[in-house]
């Protein structure tokens, strides 16, 4: 067992001479001492290297870009942006489904059935009067001197902000049809001659200006806090979707078109937030 260590230990160690030749005169250029050992060492050495240097290349430069199966920055970047344009438009197409479907039960006249529960709402609202500390605290007594101090030398009455919704009738005439939640009429129907100014009845922008079967010439419009007024029956429409009027401003002319009409009139509705008010509530059509 020894001696065969030993053979192998000196092949190990034994000298060769690595020599380059010149070719065609057999000059002697280059030449090296070596063993095996020196050979296999340095080998792994090389390999070793070669291993760590491709492995730097690839983790901290682009290099590993041209790799196959590794994505590069710019696409990323992209898949990232793409992904938050996908989210804004998958909201801004649920929002358009749910403004769509408010104008469909505008057209139709449909509105939903909600139940609501009176008892789960007071128990909202129901306060412990054990659990409510009435000390008065040092900023509060501080700001009640000041506003006594402002109050005391205030000549003048502060502005309330008005609440009162105020419309402008949109035609004058008799009314021959109002307003009935029982029959599903969520409007009021005002005789007028043929080719009366149909006005606007606030400040807002047309949402919709077509022709349907059933209430020819429609027209609606998006007002401020939630509410949408809507016209139908009319004989033509002075303005388009998308236009901005005025209150008073003219939109259309009264007419008889449409399957479900009886006569030259107006039909007229008012929604706020998807529910049906009584237009008779805030105008007077005489």
């Amino acid at each position: 067992m020894a001696k065969k260590r030993r053979e192998i230990k000196k092949k190990l160690l034994h000298k060769y001479r690595l020599v380059i030749l010149n070719e065609s005169t057999f000059e002697e250029k280059i030449s090296f001492k070596l063993s095996r050992l020196n050979v296999f060492v340095t080998g792994s050495l090389c390999i070793i290297g070669l291993i760590g240097l491709t492995t730097l290349l690839i983790a901290f430069t682009p290099l590993r870009e041209y790799i196959p199966g590794y994505s590069s920055t710019r696409l990323k970047k992209q898949a990232t942006e793409l992904t938050y344009q996908t989210d804004s438009l998958v909201r801004v197409l649920n929002n358009s489904n749910r403004y769509l479907d408010n104008i469909r039960m505008v057209l139709k006249g449909d509105i939903e059935n909600n139940v609501i529960n009176r008892d789960s709402l007071r128990d909202q609202f129901k306060l412990d009067p054990n659990s409510v500390n009435l000390t008065p605290i040092k900023q509060d007594s501080l700001l009640r001197a000041e506003v006594a101090l402002e109050d005391k030398y205030n000549l003048f009455e502060r502005s309330g902000v008005k609440t009162d919704l105020v419309l402008f009738p949109p035609v004058s005439g008799t009314l021959t049809q109002k307003f009935d939640l029982k029959k599903r009429h969520y409007a009021v129907d005002v005789v007028a001659p043929r080719e009366t100014p149909v006005k606007a009845t606030a400040n807002g922008m047309v949402i919709f200006a077509e022709w349907t079967a059933d209430t020819g010439h429609v027209i609606i419009l998006e007002h401020e806090n939630g509410l949408i007024s809507v016209y139908k029956h009319n004989g033509s429409l002075n303005k388009s979707q998308g236009d901005i009027v005025r209150t008073g401003e003219v939109i259309a002319a009264v007419g008889n078109t449409g399957e479900l009409t009886t006569g030259p009139h107006l039909h007229f509705e008012i929604w706020q937030n998807g529910t049906p008010i009584n237009p008779l509530d805030f105008i007077d059509f005489k």
